[in-house]
């Protein structure tokens, strides 16, 4: 055994320990669990202990939940995550200290020595932004009591220390705010709203969000909770976001930015694989794939096709247990639920089945040529040839191709077993009937659309069950994926090709600024919504019968309209997502049979 890393780690958990212990002893709750700044100590004792005291002193006199909740809906509509809590780690430590002061003289001494280590430590790096600036002259008069400063730091210096006064929660909640649309962002409330509107954002809209890119770990089961928990965890380090982390988040209308160095860069495609699964294309395939495809509003990004990290791991790591826990959970729904499966299957296949059989019934038609009709001989030379004679025509269904692409993303996640097992009904149904069919997902992690492939169009029925091993993460860039799908569907011989999109109307993907390159334009809102819709009308211009699936909530219908024009259909319950689809390409068959 390594006697000197044993030595380090036991060292490590004694000087947790001590701090853990001055928190609940400041706090008077001994069941209050936060991370704290254990790294520090080893810099200086103080600035550990001083993050301690903050920590519990801010449990104790304040709702440290309903200020890491404002925080997180902050971001949401549009703020800037790292000088939102550089502001309010500066408002909780003014907030706090005169509150410990009377009982903890202590406290004193504590503070002034970890203003001095910060000081000696950071002062370069805190005088070059403005927001630095305010945080030296902040401890610089808390350590030699002058307060005299510049007006661009005097002003919001002036407004932190109002705060040595307040009495609740709201009241940081107030000044923060007030200090980011008025430092950070003057135009903040014009673009994303008031301090009211960002309050009343709701638990669902943020549950929606994926919120797992913003995240200091990985591979969380409860995203968004987990982010309240980081940012209340972050609230009272002055030394924590000092740090230039390795990818700058910033937000615009609750959407990232990530801005990503030359390492990052050439790491993404290794990443892809540690967390998606081996692509199933050569090396060459790819970049062809990617230079005919990612054009016009998607330049820049790249299409990852892969048959899941469950099929093709590179290693077993946290993405592989995680993909695999979650395909468990889909495979015990269908345990659960197997009678229910098996008469929706049953449903579906012999719906379809009448309409194919229509298709293939004789169908007498008059023509130029063929059998002659007997009782029209007597109208020789008075009418049209074409009415004298008739032929027997008969369509099958290897005139028809289904390709079923499923959002994805992490707003799907509160009903992914449901989308699993609703994918594998109609996948056995058209099993059943035998129309070739590929059923694909799609997310988008950083700059790559994620094309997940379970089945492929001339694939044995056994494959239907690996949809059972869809799960969701990250983003979803509609667009790019609808035009991937589109591109192979149209290279197949069939004359009916169908493409089937389940989304939730709501377009969403990060943007990735790399260095020295033309930055792409963040993909959300009205941007992505009609760059979804051109896809589908040029699709629809190949001869390809494209139905919108909507999933989503009732406020985003018009998108949905406006993606998928007449062809679409809303479904209040994931339940129904097998029997619309089964009703669409009923009326698809029959339509064309009567023709």
């Amino acid at each position: 055994m390594d006697t000197e890393w044993y030595d380090s780690q036991e060292n490590e958990l004694e000087t947790e320990n001590r701090i853990k212990n001055l928190m609940w002893t400041i706090s008077g709750d001994y069941a209050l669990n936060t991370k704290l700044d254990v790294a520090s100590f080893s810099r200086s004792k103080y600035i550990s202990m001083y993050d301690a005291v903050k920590q519990g002193a801010f449990a104790r006199f304040f709702d440290k939940d309903q200020f890491a909740m404002y925080l997180v809906k902050k971001v949401f509509c549009g703020a800037e995550e790292g000088p939102l809590m550089n502001l309010a780690q500066m408002c909780v430590e003014t907030a706090v200290y005169p509150k410990i002061l009377p009982e903890r003289p202590g406290v004193k001494e504590i503070r002034e020595k970890a203003f001095e280590a910060l000081l000696d430590g950071n002062f370069k790096k805190l005088s070059e932004t403005l927001l630095g600036q305010i945080k030296l002259a902040l401890m610089r008069g808390t350590l030699d009591g002058k307060w005299d400063c510049v007006n661009k730091v005097g002003g919001p210096l002036s407004l932190i220390r109002s705060l040595e006064q307040a009495a609740d929660a709201m009241k940081l909640i107030e000044t923060v705010d007030q200090l980011y649309n008025t430092v950070i962002d003057r135009n903040f409330e014009k673009k994303h709203g008031s301090l009211r509107q960002v309050l009343n954002t709701s638990l669902e809209d943020l549950k929606e969000f994926n919120w797992q890119d913003f995240l200091n770990e990985e591979m969380y089961e409860d995203v968004m909770e987990q982010y309240v928990s980081q940012m209340a965890n972050q609230l009272t380090s002055f030394d924590q976001l000092e740090q230039e982390p390795e990818e700058k988040k910033s937000s615009g209308g609750g959407k990232k930015i990530v801005v990503l160095d030359e390492e990052a860069i050439s790491k993404m495609y290794g990443y892809m694989e540690l967390n998606y699964g081996k692509s199933y294309l050569t090396e060459q395939e790819q970049k062809s794939v990617n230079y005919r495809l990612c054009r016009g509003a998607h330049a820049g990004c790249s299409l990852y096709y892969t048959d899941g990290i469950l099929t093709n791991p590179v290693l077993s790591n946290a993405q592989y247990v995680n993909a695999k826990k979650h395909a468990e959970k889909n495979r015990l729904a269908y345990r659960n639920h197997q009678n229910m499966i098996k008469r929706s299957i049953e449903y579906m296949t012999d719906s379809l089945r009448r309409s194919l059989v229509l298709r293939s019934q004789k169908d007498q038609i008059l023509a130029r040529d063929g059998t002659i009709i007997p009782k029209y001989l007597w109208k020789i030379g008075r009418t049209d040839p074409g009415k004298l004679f008739f032929r027997t025509t008969r369509q099958n269904s290897s005139e028809f191709v289904v390709d079923v692409l499923m959002d994805a993303s992490g707003s799907q996640r509160d009903r992914q077993s449901q989308v699993a097992l609703q994918a594998y009904i109609i996948s056995e149904a058209l099993s059943s009937i035998q129309i070739p069919h590929r059923i694909m997902s799609f997310c988008t992690f950083w700059d790559y659309t994620v094309m997940q492939r379970f089945r492929e169009y001339d694939a044995p029925r056994l494959e239907n069950r690996k949809v059972l091993e869809y799960t969701t993460s990250s983003n979803n860039r509609d667009g790019l994926a609808i035009r991937a799908a589109g591109d192979t569907l149209c290279q197949r011989p069939e004359e009916n090709k169908i493409l089937i999109v389940l989304s939730d109307g709501r377009p969403n993907d990060m943007t990735v600024n790399r260095p020295n390159s033309r930055n792409p334009e963040p993909y959300f809102g009205d941007y992505a919504v009609r760059d979804t819709a051109f896809e589908v009308r040029k699709l629809r211009g190949q001869g390809i019968f494209v139905l919108g699936v909507f999933s989503g909530k009732e406020k985003d219908l018009p998108a949905e309209k406006i993606i998928f024009g007449k062809d679409f259909a809303y479904i209040h319950r994931i339940q129904n997502f097998s029997r619309v689809v089964s009703s669409y390409l009923q009326k698809l068959l029959e339509q064309d049979a009567e023709e």
